[in-house]
């Protein structure tokens, strides 16, 4: 028996009321924004990245839900990158020294005493030069959308000296995997050796390495200062991050939602670098009156024996970098 025109109207209806539907719920759906990092929550760069997703979500009510990975919830310093590649995370922010293998001139920011102080770095990083760098890597993939401070690295060891650079000699290392880092700890006649930052406490802790280099909030977080006897205020780079994503899927947004999303990295961008010199100075204080490593301050004469000692690193790296990209970095000092 055949429908009549009024059930074959209901049904006709219905179904197109139903792909409505389907279609309003589609549209409905925010779109996933995973943030994957591999440092804590309290870090400037943990707290960044939470100011993100408030900013984001706040600007893009509906649109948009950053879920954030602290503490490499979902990949480690060796996998992260190839995630992002991959389409498993939309957005991380890997520290500067990750990027050699995708351009060589980021590699400015490994070079040892290249900058005198964060002022110096955030000079560079917002100057023309600086900002050209975060599209460096556009044709691997990698759309950088900011830097984030740190803060600037301190020399810590197993041993009760470290003022000069030979109380370095023939000590293990734990670098991150970068060539310029390796370079100069070799230059010092030490041993570099490439870990992973989860993998580092246990590292010093079981002696598989005599020390590391690191920012004060980085080694309150992650407890170095535990198993460490010595800091050395050496202030002798920087360790910052670029907060990066995939660019296929980035270009792929809506305009809307991608000046929604610039504007959040803009606001959680000033956010997080006032938050790393505030995070630095009080975690550097923590460390001192925790009492279990000293830190041990160095004269002028010291800090000119260890820019003297890694200064062949500079020659070593200045033709892929750039003679031209390392003199305008320098002239961010101000000198």
């Amino acid at each position: 028996m055949k429908p009549s025109p009024f059930t074959r109207l209901a049904i006709a209806l219905g179904i197109s009321l139903s792909v409505g539907l389907a279609a309003g719920a589609a549209r409905a759906a925010p779109i996933v924004v995973k943030f994957s990092h591999v440092v804590a929550e309290k870090t400037p760069k943990g707290q960044g990245a939470l100011k993100f997703k408030e900013l984001a979500e706040a600007a893009l009510p509906g649109k948009v839900e950053v879920q954030v990975f602290p503490n490499s919830q979902l990949f480690g310093d060796g996998k992260e990158m190839e995630a992002l590649l991959l389409g498993d995370v939309q957005i991380i922010a890997p520290s500067l020294s990750k990027f050699d293998r995708y351009t060589k001139k980021l590699q400015i920011f490994d070079l040892p005493f290249m900058f005198d102080d964060m002022d110096a770095v955030d000079r560079f990083q917002s100057s023309p030069a600086g900002q050209e760098l975060l599209d460096s890597m556009k044709s691997k993939g990698i759309k950088g959308l900011a830097y984030w401070h740190n803060g600037l690295k301190q020399l810590s060891t197993n041993k009760d000296k470290l003022t000069r650079p030979e109380d370095v000699r023939n000590l293990k290392f734990r670098i991150q995997a970068s060539d310029v880092l390796e370079a100069q700890f070799r230059q010092l006649g030490a041993n570099p050796q490439k870990l992973a930052f989860s993998e580092v406490y246990q590292a010093l802790q079981t002696g598989v390495v005599d020390g590391q280099e690191n920012t004060w909030s980085n080694i309150y977080s992650q407890k170095i200062h535990e198993v460490q006897k010595t800091i050395a205020v050496t202030n002798h780079g920087a360790i910052d991050y670029m907060v990066i994503a995939n660019s296929g899927w980035w270009d792929g947004l809506p305009e809307d939602v991608r000046a929604g999303l610039r504007k959040a990295m803009a606001g959680a961008t000033e956010y997080a670098n006032k938050l790393a010199a505030e995070i630095n100075d009080r975690d550097r204080q923590r460390i001192a009156e925790a009492g279990k490593a000293r830190i041990q301050t160095l004269s002028k004469r010291d800090v000119a024996a260890w820019r003297e000692a890694v200064r062949p690193v500079w020659s070593k790296f200045s033709d892929q970098i750039g003679e031209d990209l390392i003199a305008k970095a320098r002239a961010s000092n101000g000198d």
